[in-house]
């Protein structure tokens, strides 16, 4: 907000239940504040059965958009008008953006990750990537770096039956090569160390690790990561998560989340505004935001 709320502040914000852990507006308020822009970013806790009125009242109120988390990004599908190639793809919508009435569905997420990657220096073009976890993060980057070149992917998921039907859906969507492997606890408490040399890039895409919970990791042969392989959290908080400090320790380049989240938050604000994001005050904000709430 350049100025405080007035007649002709726009309305931006964030739907989920529960919706108090958010950065967003910590994020989006110091951007709108230094572009200059009238704009005012907003978290609502969004009961699920009351999810379908409070995106019809993103049209009856004239607000810009919002984004969508947990537990709304599949379920908001069937309420908009018009969706983008990664929603459709994913399956999932983090961000809405009302166009005179129309609103229109995007996902950011796997965009966001891709842009932090490469920020971090990974090419995935013709790469070998494991990933940890099959939700509905792990979907939307999944198919970005299917889109992006990788060679192979390979999933490991608690629920193998998760696993195989994400699978199948970037296989069928992509036509790359997909295979599934045992969760590590149900493979004798350990990954097969062959699976995990041969990945170029490793995506920890679990909830393990994520504060306050700092101690939980998924069970791994550490010893086998080694330079030159990219070990990548999607957790932001802690910004250095167990499993990083381990694969880092082994020789393991390491990206924690918060790349991705700034990312997706840019490519969002960029939907809302039609200006440029201004980055480095948005990674600012959320490095203040993180060491506010780890002081609590």
């Amino acid at each position: 907000m350049a100025s405080g709320i007035s007649g002709r502040t726009k309305i931006c914000g964030i739907f989920g239940c529960p919706v108090e852990h958010t950065f967003s507006p910590a994020i989006h308020n110091a951007a709108f504040t230094a572009a200059g822009l009238d704009y005012a970013y907003v978290p609502f806790r969004v009961e699920p059965l009351s999810l379908a009125a409070a995106v019809e009242a993103l049209r009856a109120l004239g607000m810009v958009g919002v984004n969508v988390t947990i537990p709304h990004k599949e379920t908001v599908l069937p309420l908009l008008d018009e969706l983008s190639d990664e929603a459709k793809l994913t399956g999932a919508v983090n961000t809405i953006v009302n166009r005179s009435g129309k609103l229109y569905g995007d996902n950011t997420d796997g965009k966001g990750y891709l842009h932090a990657l490469r920020e971090a220096g990974f090419n995935p073009a013709g790469k070998t990537v494991l990933f940890l976890g099959a939700g509905g993060a792990a979907r939307a980057v999944a198919m970005q770096l299917a889109l992006a070149g990788v060679k192979k992917i390979n999933f490991a998921n608690r629920t193998g039956r998760r696993a195989s039907e994400l699978a199948h859906s970037v296989a069928e969507a992509t036509g790359i090569r997909v295979e599934t492997i045992p969760w590590p606890d149900q493979a004798g408490g350990i990954l097969p160390a062959r699976i995990l040399a041969e990945s170029d890039l490793v995506v920890q895409a679990t909830p393990l690790g994520m504060s306050p919970n700092i101690n939980e990791v998924v069970p791994l042969p550490f010893k086998v990561f080694r330079p030159g392989q990219v070990a990548s959290d999607l957790i932001y908080n802690p910004v250095e998560t167990l499993f990083l400090k381990k694969a880092g320790q082994a020789g393991a380049d390491t990206v924690n989340g918060m790349g991705m989240l700034l990312r997706q938050g840019t490519l969002a604000f960029e939907l809302w505004t039609g200006a440029a994001a201004p980055l480095e005050v948005m990674r600012a904000a959320l490095k203040k935001e993180l060491l506010r709430r780890n002081k609590q």
